[in-house]
């Protein structure tokens, strides 16, 4: 593990990187505790490198905080990181980054997110707190370029605001939110806990305590911000040390206020403990009983045998086997008719406005009818000519934009079967039903086996299995689309199944309409 203290030394880390290789970037204020190790973990199970930014931000923190005694455990933070895998850790001073110490630097030029984010909840006791985090996080990924930057979600106003940051600057960087994670009392983990006693913990429990007869409320019917915020009050003042600055239902990706929850409301607190101040959340989604037909989303790694069986299911359903195969192809054979170069990435985006593509189910075949535009192009996208160039047309986060918006285009009124490596995360993370169908690599390498031997090749299955198995480190740590299980999916091993075994287990999770 690198530890990188200078810009000079980052840039160098970040140059010797390959091109190819997916970073995540875990941006901290350091004293690691384990809502930290759980971002570390997500990070490091998605990409390739995976840096750690250490950095008490003194732009962050209003006059009379807590920046001077923010706890700061560098070397501890530092043999956590290292246990965890981590590739390198960033932790510069003040000075490296533009930052004068004895002025927090009102000459540095700084971000400023919306006001309509900013003045809010948290804002309105702290003012230029988000500011101060808008600059240091832009700061981090210009100098680090990461692909994917991950951030807790009990920080809840600070998610949103770096998304619309990255959004509104055009910052080619995914936001990946990662769930609270609580001690066994329910409180959520956060550095400023050290400055409670044993007592105090066990005040501040009641914090989670309160959302948590808020949630039942919900479950049970009520949908009212008033009664739901009056449940929570109610459970506050039960431990009269807890002082609240704010108790709030806010629309999740807005930040105003609700007086009813119609599809989805964030409850949030923020209340002092002594001098200690604490922040907690939680997200009401309203599951509305639906008429539509199901999306089944099915997710694993390659050779799991998800295209058959995904037939098959949608088959049975009687619903539209998303072809997602068929859509590349239909681009590349779109951007090869048009005569755009098939290395020219700015003018096949650019061509994409005025490509449409529809899917129409044939009833006598399994693969679906494909038109581009108002031509049939079903049998020309299996041309010698277009299987030659959709890996590179596909490899260019343009194309996998536009098609993952199509898609969810048709996944919009429901009633379809799709496949891939995150149907059930990223395309269609509302999905009904989410499989997750695997395999053991040597299972895959047999299968594997069988199919070229019956087309007359001879096969070695130890160099089957290395190839399967560096198929699979490829795909669940590619920067664009990785393989991901999502949290709610239904695990498959189909080791000892047949294809039949397989697509009644799929069917038996799907509702009944």
């Amino acid at each position: 593990m690198e530890k990188l203290t200078t810009i000079a030394e980052l840039r160098h880390y970040r140059q010797q990187l390959s091109p190819e290789a997916s970073l995540g970037l875990i941006p901290t204020m350091g004293n690691l505790h384990q809502g930290h190790l759980s971002l570390i973990q997500q990070g490091r199970s998605q990409n390739d490198q995976v840096i750690v930014s250490i950095f008490v931000n003194p732009l962050q923190f209003g006059p009379n905080e807590d920046l001077d005694r923010y706890p700061q455990t560098l070397d501890t933070d530092l043999k956590h990181c290292r246990d965890l895998g981590v590739d390198a850790v960033f932790c510069p001073q003040p000075q490296e980054l533009g930052i004068t110490p004895a002025e927090s630097s009102p000459t540095l030029t700084t971000v400023v997110p919306p006001q309509h984010l900013t003045s809010v909840l948290c804002g309105r006791s702290r003012p230029g707190h988000f500011q101060g985090v808008a600059t240091i996080v832009s700061k981090l990924f210009n100098l680090i370029q990461p692909h994917r930057a991950y951030f807790g979600e009990k920080d809840a106003q600070q998610l949103v605001i770096i998304r619309h940051l990255v959004a509104d600057l055009n910052i080619p960087v995914d936001i990946i939110a990662c769930p609270i994670v609580r001690e066994a009392s329910g409180l959520a983990y956060s550095s400023r806990n050290q400055y409670l006693s044993d007592r105090q913990r066990d005040q501040a429990s009641a914090l989670f305590r309160s959302l948590e007869s808020a949630r039942q409320q919900f479950e049970a019917g009520q949908r009212q911000a008033q009664h739901l915020l009056a449940t929570v009050q109610a459970e506050l003042a039960k431990v009269p040390q807890l002082q609240p600055d704010y108790i709030e239902l806010v629309d999740p990706q807005t930040l105003q206020s609700l007086d009813t929850i119609e599809q989805q409301g964030r409850l949030l607190i923020a209340a002092h403990l002594g001098s200690t101040r604490l922040i907690d959340t939680m997200l009401l989604t309203v599951r509305q009983p639906s008429t539509r037909q199901p999306i089944v989303a099915i997710d694993g790694p390659a050779g799991a045998g998800k295209s058959t069986v995904t037939r098959q299911v949608a088959d049975r359903l009687g619903l539209l086997y998303l072809d997602t195969g068929a859509m590349y192809r239909a681009v590349t054979w779109y951007i090869l008719e048009s005569g755009i170069a098939i290395e020219d990435e700015a003018h096949i985006a650019q061509a994409l406005d005025n490509c449409q593509i529809r899917l129409e189910p044939q009833a006598d075949r399994p693969q679906c009818r494909v038109w581009v535009n108002q031509h049939d192009v079903t049998q020309a996208i299996r041309s010698p000519d277009v299987t030659a160039k959709v890996s590179t047309v596909a490899a260019f986060p343009a194309v996998r934009q536009f098609l993952v918006q199509q898609q969810q285009d048709y996944g919009a009124a429901g009633g379809l079967v799709a496949e891939g490596r995150d149907m059930g995360t990223q395309v269609f993370p509302q999905a009904e039903v989410k499989i997750f169908l695997t395999a053991s690599v040597e299972e895959r390498a047999r299968r594997r086996k069988l199919d070229l031997e019956e087309q007359g090749y001879e096969v070695n299955v130890s160099q089957l299995e290395a190839e399967i198995a560096q198929r699979d480190q490829q795909d669940s740590t590619r920067a664009l689309s990785p393989l991901q299980k999502a949290e709610d999916a239904i695990e498959i091993q189909t080791d000892d199944l047949t294809i039949e075994d397989v697509v009644d287990q799929i069917l038996s999770y799907v509702p009944k309409s």
